[in-house]
């Protein structure tokens, strides 16, 4: 990982920033004068999730392959705690007058994060089947999710079926992705010749990516999922 330019690892830590951003703009709009959910109470916990995240990672924690699979685990819990939000009636309220178009600008980052890929793929620290070159066509929805903002969920420009399609499209690609990162991890996969794992994601930052980067876009798409079936009157920001 030490071949790897500075402006990678760079570019990443400025993709998890403008994600908080992003999450923060989300809750203070749709959680203005609440005492027990307020933004700032909402970006310390996600920034202590980074923190934690960060410390195991430069301990070894990840890197250490015997046991269970540690990184899969690590986000499959991310995953549950989203989906746990829309069972208590208050976080679901708040879930629910989030600002939409916010939700699909979000996934704007998408686009940066595929290009991190596929440097760290010409670095060797991934495989160029997870990059827009091999099997991962994910770069499409960050570049379409601008025109799903205006044009689908934009104060001017509504499709309710239309957004819903992009989002299940996208969330396919977002799986997609995913399944094959999964598939190189060195859990389940053993390079031969001059093939390369799925190694990056153990390091920092880039272990922010499945733990904080994926579950935050799958956290996007089933909030605006859940307005767009459930909500009559969808205000716009």
């Amino acid at each position: 990982m030490e071949d790897i330019p500075g402006y990678v690892p760079g570019t990443f830590i400025a993709i998890v920033i403008a994600v908080l951003g992003f999450i923060y703009y989300a809750v203070n709009t749709a959680a203005p004068g609440r005492k027990n959910l307020t933004p700032s109470f909402v970006i310390t916990i996600l920034i202590g999730w980074i923190f934690l995240i960060s410390v195991l990672t430069f301990n070894g924690y990840f890197t250490n392959l015997s046991g269970i699979p540690k990184l899969p685990l690590f986000v499959g819990f991310t995953i549950v705690g989203i989906l746990l939000l829309f069972i208590w009636p208050r976080t679901r309220a708040i879930l629910m007058d989030m600002p939409i178009t916010t939700l699909h600008y979000l996934h704007i980052v998408r686009v940066p994060v595929e290009m991190v890929l596929w440097w760290l793929a010409v670095s060797r620290a991934i495989p160029m089947d997870m990059t827009f070159e091999g099997s991962n066509l994910d770069i499409i929805s960050g570049i379409s999710a601008p025109f799903a903002a205006v044009f689908m969920v934009g104060a001017r420009s509504q499709s309710k079926i239309g957004a819903i399609i992009w989002n299940l499209i996208a969330l396919g690609l977002l799986v997609n992705i995913v399944s094959i990162a999964i598939g190189y991890l060195p859990y389940f996969y053993t390079p031969t010749g001059g093939e390369v794992g799925n190694l990056g994601v153990f390091y920092f930052p880039y272990v922010l990516l499945p733990t904080f980067i994926v579950p935050a876009v799958f956290f996007s798409h089933v909030v605006a999922l859940y307005q767009l079936i459930f909500k009559k009157d969808q205000p716009q920001f």
